[in-house]
């Protein structure tokens, strides 16, 4: 018999935030989320997402047993900005079992139809500024910081619910052995044209830190504003996740892009910190996983872009490539010799282009779902 109960922060929030460290047990991919992150992010009262929006959490059991978690998400930031009344669907995770899927997927529905939404859109935990999709392939690779990582079966539980494709992302991946060269070169031309034009990329100043976030923050809003499932983020969200960031942030990967002290551009890699997290068990800190963390970071030998945007009236000018030729430069510097760029929307064809110029190939793919109500 499966049952679902619907729970509220702080109740039953450790079995929520644990059961996927059971589901995946034993599999040597699996990285497992910090339990502290994990916790903020859903706790309403310090996670800046619920100053405007709101969530509903749902465990389902079978026979008594924890065998699923999701959530219902009603953002309205999104609702304002697209016009659409789309509910969200995200923090899944189920056993093999569609009746399961299914019971956790009526769940959220429900909730969603009640708040006067049309239609489900998902996974998203809690936006697409967070960790969303699902991954269709690669399931032999961890994922890298910050991305997700899913059951094989998921898709196939979203397809027999009724869910169909919505937009696809590409995960790129090169290495230092395999990327372009030329492309570096030609990148330091570019760097030396635009000082003409009075545009300078350098890194960020770690000592006006918050000064650099708030000017990234309308980048941020105004880059992306184009793209499909973008939805803009408050000052209070993007500053709360900038200072997330600036735990595990070398300066040196991070990028800005000045016109006569404008910041028109951004680009945000950071250390792979997953290499080091994939030890701590079951997302503690304490006792002895801060020092997994500090003794091991220096191990890291891979990084992940994960935001890099420039504003309209700027692009195709060889900014990004900039970006990218100096990320891969300066992470060689530190012993990087691999990198993942991601999310990038299956039809931004000047990111996609640009990847593939520096010879980064796609080798995951992440799916956004939907369903009308």
């Amino acid at each position: 018999m499966i049952t679902i109960e619907k729970i509220t922060f702080p109740t039953k929030i450790k079995e929520f935030i644990d059961f996927p460290h059971d589901l995946y047990k034993g599999d040597p991919n699996y990285v497992p989320e910090l339990y502290v992150a994990q916790s903020d992010l859903l706790n309403p009262k310090k996670n800046p997402f619920f100053e405007h929006s709101k969530m509903q959490l749902f465990l389902a059991y079978k026979d008594g047993k924890l065998v699923g978690r999701i959530a219902a998400i009603r953002n309205n930031t999104h609702i304002e900005f697209t016009g659409n009344k789309d509910g969200f669907f995200g923090f899944f995770e189920a056993i093999d079992d569609y009746e399961v899927a299914k019971n956790l997927f009526d769940a959220a529905k429900e909730w969603i139809k009640k708040e006067g939404l049309t239609a489900i859109i998902g996974p998203t935990s809690p936006s697409t500024n967070e960790i969303f999709g699902w991954h269709l392939d690669a399931f032999n690779l961890p994922p890298m910081m910050a991305m997700g990582y899913n059951k094989p079966y998921y898709s196939g539980f979203a397809d027999k619910y009724g869910f169909a494709k919505k937009v696809d992302f590409y995960a790129y991946y090169v290495t230092s052995e395999d990327v372009s060269e030329k492309a570096i070169r030609v990148s330091g031309a570019f760097e030396e044209r635009l000082k003409t034009k009075g545009i300078t990329i350098r890194t960020v100043n770690m000592k006006k830190f918050t000064e650099e976030a708030e000017k990234a923050h309308f980048v941020f809003n105004n880059a992306w504003e184009k793209n499909l499932a973008f939805v803009p983020m408050t000052k209070n969200e993007f500053m709360h996740l900038c200072n997330d960031m600036k735990q595990v942030m070398d300066p040196n990967l991070c990028l800005v892009a000045e016109h006569e002290g404008k910041i028109i551009g951004f680009s945000f890699s950071f250390p792979d910190i997953n290499q080091v997290l994939k030890d701590v068990k079951r997302g503690r800190l304490l006792p002895t996983g801060i020092f997994k963390l500090l003794f091991n970071r220096g191990k890291i030998n891979k990084m992940r872009v994960v935001v890099l945007g420039v504003i309209e009236g700027y692009r195709k000018m060889g900014i990004e490539a900039c970006f990218y030729a100096k990320t891969i430069t300066n992470g060689r510097a530190r012993g990087i010799n691999a990198a993942e760029a991601s999310l990038i929307l299956e039809t931004n064809e000047m990111m996609n282009q640009a990847l593939i110029n520096i010879n980064a190939k796609v080798y995951k793919t992440y799916r956004l779902y939907q369903l009308t109500l």
